[in-house]
């Protein structure tokens, strides 16, 4: 049994698991310590400046602060803290580096598209039940980007991250409240060419079943099941019909910030975005509906992603 703790930077979040790992038996299991998130917005304005915003790096700062804080408190012998999207877009990543390494003592990685996808499939396929040769795609939404990854007992088979999130298709497309149907369609167009992109590489059509992370898809779920409350537990392995799931997609990218903000699932830091990453995830849902022939038709929400697969990846 060993204590670690794993940090996701991303576009939107920054998140914690400290965790125990045992790997007793061979394959290793996650026991929570804590799991933290806050809403930063590390990524803001990026897709237009290509840069970090003094402001947005503060905010990460602050949390990753506190977050030494905890990691020190509870005793965790490794760390490993992952940037993403926003990171790997931004010209001045290096004044981030130098931060985070400055409070934490590590050296942060900004990881590649493909080592995101991979280390997503490796939280979401963690709890999974076992299915065999099945082909399973994660769909990772993100703030920045968004992956794709198909695999199955035996890992990874294909992955592809595209630059297609939540906090970049509202900053670039969804400025009106709520978005005009011409600002919908322009989303649209470029979240299609990104999944065919994606395609390109993953094959789609070889999927035998959809498992949808990160806080936009859980955030979608939570409203499709109208629960009185964020909770995990309720949200987690929920198998939603795809007109079900197309459905709360849709119903959100229509409200106003001020309708979704009084939903009682909502995260304050989801607010702004959620509508974008409704309009996401319904456009994979449709496109994997396609490319399956209609064989897809419900889609798995997992609470367990590359947060995850970062604390499991620490030997």
């Amino acid at each position: 049994m060993s204590r670690v703790a794993a940090i996701d930077c991303g576009t939107n979040s920054i998140r914690l698991l400290i965790a125990d790992i045992d790997a007793d038996g061979g394959t290793p299991r996650l026991t929570d310590v804590v799991r933290e998130m806050r809403v930063v917005r590390l990524g803001q304005g990026v897709d237009a400046t290509g840069e970090l915003s003094r402001d947005a790096l503060d905010r990460t700062f602050a949390a990753a602060a506190d977050y030494a804080a905890m990691i020190r408190e509870h005793g965790a012998g490794k760390v490993r803290f992952v940037a993403t999207s926003a990171t790997r877009d931004a010209r001045n990543r290096q004044v981030f580096v130098d931060g985070i390494r400055d409070l934490l003592g590590v050296e942060p990685e900004v990881i590649t598209g493909d080592e995101e996808a991979a280390l997503s499939f490796a939280g979401a396929s963690s709890v999974l039940p076992s299915r065999g040769g099945d082909l399973v795609l994660v769909v990772d939404l993100g703030g920045g980007s968004t992956e794709f990854v198909v695999g199955n007992a035996d890992g990874v088979i294909a992955a592809r991250s595209v630059d297609v999130g939540c906090v970049r298709m509202t900053e670039r497309h969804l400025r009106s409240d709520p978005p005009t149907a011409a600002q919908i369609q322009a989303a649209e167009a470029d979240v299609d060419a990104a999944i065919s992109e994606a395609a390109l590489t993953v094959p789609l059509e070889r999927t035998a079943v959809v498992v949808g992370v990160a806080g936009s898809v859980t955030t979608i779920t939570a409203h499709a099941l109208r629960l009185p409350e964020y909770s995990p537990e309720a949200i987690h392995g929920t198998e939603l019909g795809l007109d079900a799931g197309r459905d709360a997609c849709t119903d959100l990218l229509a409200m106003t910030r001020e309708s979704r903000a009084a939903l009682p699932y909502m995260h304050p830091g989801r607010v702004d975005v959620i509508g974008a990453g409704g309009l996401i995830w319904r456009r994979v849902l449709e496109r994997l509906a396609e490319a399956t022939g209609g064989r897809i038709a419900t889609a798995v929400t997992s609470e367990h992603d590359i947060l995850d697969g970062i604390a499991l990846s620490i030997s």
